[in-house]
């Protein structure tokens, strides 16, 4: 099926014009391409497709009217980023992926080079101000 290339059929009861459809399929497009498993079995490769498809066929949950305005603004009072540092400060050295355990290593071993560098720099000044 080209969905692209045929003229879209929606359901008016269930998705009341084709900005709603863009505006729903772009979103689940997004969430595909974040690595969302997709709700039908389809051929289609591209995630803007198959986002279509699955608004079409109605395997999409989503809020119109009063009910979207009201968890939009919860959306907006929910802090990520105080989240995110309190599962931060949660995590034991253990839970840490590799690639944070190699960026620690990298970052330490950048300070101590970047100390021995100034020394290197500014200690031969340090030393000549000494003895004068």
């Amino acid at each position: 099926m080209d969905i692209i290339s045929l003229p879209v059929e929606i359901d008016e009861t269930k998705i009341d014009g084709r900005y709603r459809l863009v505006m729903i399929s772009a979103q689940r497009a997004k969430e595909l391409s974040y690595g969302a498993k997709p709700k039908i079995q389809t051929k289609s490769k591209k995630v803007t497709t198959i986002a279509i498809e699955e608004a079409i066929q109605d395997k999409l949950e989503f809020l119109v009217g009063e009910e979207a305005r009201k968890a939009k603004e919860e959306a907006k009072k929910f802090d990520y980023r105080k989240m995110l540092e309190e599962k931060k400060k949660e995590a034991t050295p253990e839970e840490l992926t590799e690639l944070e355990k190699d960026l620690k290593v990298y970052l330490h071993e950048k300070e101590t080079m970047d100390k021995k560098a100034l020394k290197e720099l500014f200690g031969d000044k340090q030393e000549e101000g000494a003895e004068e």
